[in-house]
């Protein structure tokens, strides 16, 4: 596996809570102290410059977009993240299904809108292609028929070079076992996010809730995953965090190294 990487969006969630100005030094500054090898990030000139000066690399970007949409829109909002990703020397672009009818009133998605969706992804991944990179399809739904029909859009309605990015504490939430997917789906995991939950709320780390984070990383080796172990540790005031992230950070990696090494 490439290394312990990690999503960016409750590092900003944490600093806010804890009334912490959000810098982007402060941040990677805090990643690079927790043992992190690398981040998800917009690859921008004046962001690499401070990674470099911190030891990390970037292994990808996240971008949320409306998947289901006229593919011109969708790729004019994805493509110049993936042209910073290529120069910056990353490998994974992580595309976010947005819901159809927006994140407050979702509404189910047609066999034909997934089939638009499958038909846009094959289409980005071509891209993706040409600059070097791999496009996977990060799951956020947070019920299960529209985590299953994101799914769908993938492994029925797309081509092979869409991968997916597992995110465990999304899966669990609507009600999915990301290790099934992991079995079922073992050619098409190109990336995965880790967060454990008790039930809707993130726990303060990996070590400590609902999802079997030990069973989940054996899968991915079983299915030969080579990929980045990417955190996505997030604490809202329901989680009641008592540590810091980089403490909470620090301890999945640790845990993570120690799991993948015995």
């Amino acid at each position: 596996m490439k290394g312990i990487s990690t999503n960016m969006y409750g590092w900003f969630e944490r600093w806010k809570a804890d009334g912490r100005e959000a810098t982007w030094e402060s941040l990677y500054a805090a990643c690079a102290e927790a043992g992190l090898d690398a981040v998800e990030t917009d690859a921008t000139p004046e962001k690499l410059a401070i990674l470099r000066t911190h030891g990390l690399a970037v292994s990808g970007t996240y971008v949320g977009v409306p998947l289901h949409e006229a593919y011109a829109e969708v790729e004019a909002a994805v493509l110049p993240f993936a042209q910073r990703l290529a120069a910056a020397g990353g490998t994974d672009l992580l595309v976010n299904a947005d819901p159809y009818g927006g994140w407050t009133a979702p509404l189910p998605k047609s066999d034909d809108l997934l089939r638009r969706q499958g038909d846009n992804l094959s289409r980005l991944a071509a891209k993706a292609s040409e600059l070097g990179l791999r496009l996977c399809m990060h799951n956020h739904a947070a019920d299960r028929p529209g985590a299953i029909a994101d799914l769908r859009s993938v492994v029925e309605f797309s081509d092979d070079a869409v991968g997916l990015c597992v995110d465990i504490g999304w899966a669990h939430v609507a009600g999915c076992d990301p290790i099934e997917w992991v079995r079922t789906y073992p050619a098409r995991v190109f990336a995965v996010h880790l967060r454990n939950q008790r039930g809707r709320t993130p726990t303060e780390d990996l070590l400590e809730g609902e999802i079997d984070v030990a069973a989940f990383l054996a899968a991915l080796n079983e299915a030969g995953y080579e990929g980045w172990l990417s955190l996505e540790l997030w604490h809202p005031p329901e989680t009641k965090a008592v540590r810091s992230m980089v403490e909470a950070a620090a301890r999945s990696a640790a845990y993570i190294r120690r799991l993948i090494e015995t």
